[in-house]
């Protein structure tokens, strides 16, 4: 009967999660999915898997960002390798999948520590509604969107596979099975260094039945010991793979933080995530938080009370062992937030650092929410019961609405960052990523005064005097475009992006020979960049240095063997400029290069081909309403006016006002009468 029930609640659980995540897996590629998958070009071929272990540089197309996660680029190249390209769909499947494993763990947890601490006939309600609680929680929808954040979702997932092996399986345990999950861990994620740390607790609190408070009891000191010492091959192994992992990873990026100020801002910040997991209505993908300037201030203070209480109720819970899943989950919650926050990283909180600490904050509210209702008394228990599903469910439904709504914030380029200028609207960064959504779209006057706004936070910041650059350049202002491309190559001269869009502009301007030395200096600062190297073979091609451009094609094919544009150069003399920018489209590929690729075609006639790009350009910006009407026109030029009238009312749905759309749309269906 047990069974039967747990398989029911299974089932409803996974629909309610599909229907929860059912509008995210075609969400678009955001954040650092840039550089560790979109134009990364090592994860194109599936055996690079190997590589993958000691090769710092395919991780990621930046040179500021080397080391190993080869479990996630692993997972990263059999995605791409089943979607035959950048298809999102199949990375957020990918996701997905390691989620709902990842749950099913995670109810044997929580099932073990319950039925440890009570044997109250309702603990399968708590059973149930924790692990629902957490699946369907809101906040976690900032992690499953966001497909290069699978690194906490394997690294959470190796962690309590480990766990799971440990209690349930003596025979892992007396081998040291348990111990393979988390080598694969530290390989997806530095976080899984606290597991040691709080499998010691749980022997301690549900093996041992001792409490915090026995640590200091003279009695018990030994057993603590003898805890420590069977956990040692554990901590061996994650030890030495963890330094193997940073001996990859030369300097780390994003450590842009003063350790100090990081440091007496993290109690802050873990009130935040507490309140968040009650109330996840704030969420941000990229927040505009600052590190405080003194430990007097009114935040630091608040945040240290808070440390102190939480420390204070981790202890108090650990006595006795009905409440000990308390104290548990409240560890987990702080032990799990320990990495983020010790270490100054660039950014003082993420919304998607809360996916591993969540599992522990689940545990203890629900589990002290069933000691507050399990004591309460009551002359309807049957009334109170029925009273106390319904709000279960309730919440749960709240949720997982909010989720779905947060899933919708992440479906486009343009959603997302319109949602950080709202939520976070001093972050430099989330204005100007949507002014370049909107510079995008031809919107440049918009997307100005976001880019001037970013300015008055950001003055120093390169990234944006590049934006500009490429705006000035898209509205003839060509002598204010060099200024700013100049601007952040002076603010940024290590940057080799700063020399990549300089150089691009250059040979815009066909001032090639200028072009040829901004790229060099960008292909020095990342010699491994496809887009760098891509970018100097065009322009020895067009220069016909075929020389160097053989070389360059030799240099391109060590980094990607399959090079479809480094082959033809080295096979023939000369490519044709169409040629070269389908090739380079392929090799960089964006919505508005194939955009651009697609009119090519459309001037050419070749209005199938033209359909080709821009279903491209599709899939990498699902809302692309440009790219719908170019379809409409080709389908006008073929005839096919009945694909013409849906292509074009597609474009209008996303962009009511797009009058290009309208006129396509009204020929295409003043043929359709004719017939």
């Amino acid at each position: 009967m047990k069974n039967k029930v747990v398989f029911i609640f299974g089932i409803v659980l996974l629909i309610a999660l599909i229907a929860t995540y059912w509008n995210h897996f075609d969400n678009g590629f955001h954040f650092d999915d840039s550089h560790t998958i979109v134009n990364n070009v090592h994860i194109t071929k599936i055996e690079n898997i190997p590589h993958f272990f000691y090769n710092n540089n395919l991780f990621s197309s930046s040179p500021f960002n080397k080391g190993i996660r080869p479990v996630v680029s692993t997972t990263l190249a059999i995605d791409y390798w089943l979607a035959g390209g950048l298809n999102p769909f199949y990375f957020h499947l990918s996701t997905f999948i390691i989620y709902l494993i990842l749950i099913v763990l995670l109810f044997l947890l929580f099932k073990k520590i319950i039925n440890i601490s009570t044997n109250h006939n309702t603990r399968i309600y708590l059973l149930f509604f924790s692990v629902s609680l957490f699946s369907l929680h809101t906040v976690n929808a900032e992690t499953i969107n966001y497909i290069i954040s699978r690194s906490d979702v394997l690294s959470t997932f190796f962690i309590v596979l480990s766990f799971v092996l440990y209690i349930y399986a003596p025979s892992a345990r007396k081998y040291y099975i348990y111990v393979i999950p988390a080598i694969f861990g530290v390989f997806s994620k530095e976080t899984l260094a606290t597991l040691p740390i709080l499998l010691f607790f749980y022997i301690a609190f549900f093996e041992k039945n001792l409490s915090i408070y026995d640590i200091i009891n003279k009695n018990h000191i030994k057993k603590f010991i003898r805890i420590f010492i069977d956990l040692i091959p554990l901590i061996a192994v994650i030890i030495i793979t963890q330094l193997y992992t940073l001996s990859k990873a030369g300097t780390i990026a994003g450590l842009s933080n003063p350790t100090y100020n990081y440091i007496i801002t993290q109690p802050y910040v873990w009130l935040h995530y507490f309140i968040s997991f009650f109330l996840p209505v704030n969420l941000s993908a990229d927040t505009d938080w600052k590190v405080f300037d003194s430990i007097f201030d009114d935040r630091a203070i608040i945040g240290f009370i808070f440390l102190f209480l939480l420390i204070f109720y981790i202890i108090k819970f650990s006595k006795n062992k009905t409440d000990r899943p308390i104290s548990f989950g409240l560890l987990w919650f702080a032990v799990a937030l320990i990495p983020t926050s010790i270490v100054p990283l660039a950014e003082v909180l993420n919304d998607h650092r809360m996916f591993y600490p969540f599992i522990g904050l689940t545990l203890a509210t629900c589990y002290f929410i069933f000691i507050k209702l399990k004591n309460y008394k009551t002359k309807s228990p049957k009334f109170f019961q029925n009273l106390c599903i319904l709000c279960g469910i309730g919440i749960l439904f709240a949720y997982a609405y909010g989720a779905h709504q947060r899933n919708k914030v992440w479906q486009n380029g343009e959603t997302l960052w319109y949602d950080v200028t709202v939520k976070s609207p001093n972050n430099a960064r989330g204005l100007m990523n949507y002014g370049l959504e909107l510079m995008a779209q031809g919107k440049y006057e918009t997307a100005m005064t976001y880019y001037d706004k970013a300015l008055q936070i950001a003055p120093n910041y390169d990234f944006l005097y590049i934006n500009i650059g490429i705006l000035k350049n898209a509205t003839n202002k060509r002598d204010e475009a060099e200024l700013n491309f100049k601007k952040a190559i002076q603010l940024n001269s290590l940057n080799d992006l700063t020399h990549f869009y300089y150089a691009k502009f250059l040979k815009e301007q066909n001032r090639l020979n200028e072009a040829i030395s901004s790229i060099n200096e960008a292909v020095k600062l990342s010699p491994l960049s496809i887009r760098n190297n891509i970018l100097k073979l065009n322009l020895l091609v067009e220069l016909e240095y075929w020389d160097q451009a053989k070389k360059t094609a030799k240099e391109i094919l060590e980094i990607d063997p399959d090079n479809t544009i480094a082959k033809n150069v080295l096979s023939t003399k000369k490519l044709s400029k169409l040629e070269l920018k389908r090739i380079a489209v392929q090799n960089d590929p964006s919505a508005q290069k194939y955009l651009d690729l697609s009119l090519e075609y459309y001037n050419l006639g070749e209005y199938k081909k033209c359909i080709e790009a821009c279903q491209q350009a599709l899939i990498l910006k699902p809302d692309y309403y440009l790219a719908y009407n170019n379809i409409c026109t080709s389908y006008n030029q073929l005839n096919e006016f009945k694909l013409a009238e849906e292509a074009c009312q597609k474009a209008l749905d996303i962009n009511p006002e797009f009058e290009l759309a309208k006129n396509n749309l009204k020929w295409a269906r003043s043929q359709l009468n004719k017939k």
